[in-house]
């Protein structure tokens, strides 16, 4: 899983950075707002740790900013130790937790472990859109209240896509996300979202998977479709 860490104390970063690490996680690191907001555009993280207090753009607008991006991806935000009004802020702009510095590594790793268990418990529920249902529980899918049989790997590819429901995958996110860095190219992904869309979309009006040329692919709500 990859984790974007943003922090511009580069002693604590880096603390951090190598603790993940060595958890297994594949570990980025913004060291201000700006940068943080664009890695979060750019690519799919399963986590984000977010201190309050950066150059350029604070934590609470990149907090608030993801979620306007409607990115569901847990955050534990990062702050001062007697700063109580910075943790409901913090909270009411998105933050999932908070731990206040300074901290013990072995709690940021706690943490960090409950919250992505709350969050794969979260993502086992039903994912509507439109009249599109994900059931994440039973693999099952539906359209206009008719079930969609759909493959295991398209399954995996709408999923992705519905649990980013608004936000373009690039192929390479989808490669990443969906196959797992197993053997796969970008022709791979074309071709089953092609088979995908013949399934879900070719006997309705309203299409929910559209092609952003040059990027990737986005499955988006029928009123912004």
């Amino acid at each position: 899983m990859r984790v974007l860490v943003v922090e511009d104390d580069r002693v604590i970063a880096d603390q951090i950075a190598k603790s993940l690490t060595h958890e297994g996680f594949s570990v980025d690191v913004a060291y201000d707002g700006q940068t943080a907001l664009k890695a979060a555009a750019k690519d799919a993280y399963g986590l984000v740790v977010l201190d309050l207090m950066l150059p350029k753009v604070d934590g609470f607008e990149v907090c608030a900013q993801i979620r306007q991006r409607r990115l569901n991806v847990p955050i534990l935000m990062l702050t001062a130790r007697d700063a109580v009004d910075d943790r409901i802020r913090g909270l009411d702009a998105g933050a999932d937790d908070y731990l206040a510095k300074p901290f013990d590594v072995r709690e940021l790793l706690a943490r960090i472990r409950a919250l992505l268990r709350r969050d794969k418990v979260v993502k086992t529920g039903i994912i509507s859109i439109g009249d599109l249902e994900v059931d994440s529980n039973a693999h099952k899918v539906t359209r206009g209240g008719k079930e969609v049989v759909l493959t295991p790997r398209e399954y995996s590819l709408l999923e992705a896509l519905a649990r980013n429901c608004g936000r373009t995958l690039t192929r390479e996110m989808i490669l990443d996300g969906v196959w797992n860095n197993e053997e796969a190219t970008e022709n791979t992904v074309n071709f089953h979202v092609t088979s995908l869309r013949k399934k879900l979309d070719a006997d309705h009006d309203v299409k929910l998977i559209h092609t952003v040329h040059g990027f990737g692919y986005v499955l988006k709500p029928p009123a912004e479709g």
